[in-house]
């Protein structure tokens, strides 16, 4: 009885997130997590065909691994044979049911005990398949779990069908920094305090990518071994296909000077230099950089070029920030809440330079925020929690930063 009114509870809350969200993106990985929580799984991944290509990719996932670069051709894989046949797969007990020869999950990491996959299917056609691998508990999952994934996948295919929602393939994009199970350590009194426990994340060329989750979670300290200006304990850092784990001093201060921008909440900014000549300083160090002035530009300062820090609004110094992390010309650019000191108003106008940095100057920029609205104009999110990412959404019709609200 107790676990029907769960289910029930759950499905109204669905319904409910399906009807009431306006953006379907947020309504189906809202769906998924609903349901993720519900069943106490390990993970769980939403797959929709792409008719074009005739392949499945992964919308929304949550769980250990990365499954946002990953595509399933229709009819293959436990995936696609649900999306191929409209038939739901339950899988008990994968160690003693001969049929089971493993799921995408298992070429990714996470090693496949029980499992349920079942179809989306809007009336008319099947449009891809909800999926879930792993009671938390240790235990398996059963025809009543079944039955509640079968119901919330029909209420999720009926809203696409109404609301209408397109499926483009990620293009095939460049790989620029890979982290491998890496795990951070720091000596705490007599004990050891665990940050990271095992990260496993792509980060692409020319994305917009933003990490979330609560204080303490271990945000700043991933971006900060990504930047180099932190190392990891364990796994591997590889940066351009080139083993990045131990860098030595030398490749590290390049690396640090020529290859990364840093954007903090504090700005940082030399009081004693007006703001072209704290762009101009940071210019000095790099081989390669950008106009100091054009960096001004970009940022939409040179009328303020001639000021001093004190002279200038927090928004105005925090943009001078971001054009001293642009005029080094970085491949990437690290920005740890750069908005939270800011108002709403001047929050926009810095977002909007950041987008702009990546539409128009092919930087790919790794965004810390506590602010999930701020995440609705990243390409990807990527949530933390204590120490392990707990899920990714990729967003497939990002926002532009003016249409933002909080």
């Amino acid at each position: 009885m107790a676990v029907e009114k769960r289910y029930t509870k759950a499905t109204w809350m669905i319904m409910e997130q399906l009807l009431e969200e306006d953006n379907i993106e947020s309504a189906l990985s809202g769906s998924l997590e609903i349901l993720f929580n519900t069943l106490k799984s390990e993970a769980g991944a939403i797959w929709l065909l792409d008719k074009e290509t005739d392949r499945l990719t992964c919308v929304f996932h949550i769980g250990p691994v990365d499954l946002s670069d990953v595509t399933i051709e229709n009819g293959l894989g436990i995936e696609g044979v649900v999306t191929k046949t409209g038939r739901s797969v339950l899988v008990k007990d994968s160690g003693s049911e001969a049929q089971f020869d493993g799921s995408v999950f298992d070429d990714n990491g996470v090693v496949t005990r029980t499992m349920v996959c079942v179809p989306l299917n809007d009336l008319h056609e099947v449009i891809g398949c909800v999926q879930l691998v792993n009671r938390a508990d240790g235990g398996v999952y059963d025809d009543v779990d079944l039955q509640f994934c079968e119901q919330m996948a029909a209420l999720a295919a009926m809203t696409i069908d109404e609301k209408g929602l397109k499926v483009n393939l990620k293009e095939n994009k460049e790989v620029l920094a890979v982290l491998r199970d890496v795990t951070k350590e720091f000596p705490s009194g007599g004990e050891v305090l665990k940050v990271l426990k095992g990260i496993n994340l792509e980060i692409y060329k020319n994305e917009f990518v933003i990490i979330l989750g609560e204080s303490g979670c271990g945000k700043t300290t991933m971006m900060n071994i990504v930047g180099g200006m932190d190392f990891l304990t364990g796994g591997t850092l590889m940066i351009e296909g080139k083993d990045f784990s131990h860098p030595t001093d030398a490749e590290l201060t390049r690396f640090r000077r020529e290859y990364v921008g840093f954007i903090f909440q504090a700005y940082n900014l030399m009081p004693n230099l007006t703001a072209l000549e704290n762009v101009q300083f940071i210019a000095e160090l790099v081989q390669y950089p950008m106009s100091p002035s054009e960096a001004i530009a970009k940022v939409k300062l040179s009328d303020r070029a001639d000021n001093y820090p004190g002279q200038l609004s927090g928004g105005q110094q925090q943009r001078v920030s971001i054009a001293r992390a642009i005029v080094k010309n970085p491949k990437l650019i690290l920005a740890d809440e750069p908005t939270a000191a800011l108002d709403y108003t001047t929050s926009i106008e810095v977002l909007s330079v950041i987008e702009d940095i990546v539409k128009n100057q092919g930087t790919t920029v790794m965004m810390v925020t506590h602010n999930a609205e701020i995440a609705k104009m990243a390409d990807r999110v990527v949530k933390l929690r204590n120490g392990k990412i707990s899920s990714i959404k990729r967003n497939m019709h990002p926002l532009h930063a003016e249409e933002l609200v909080w």
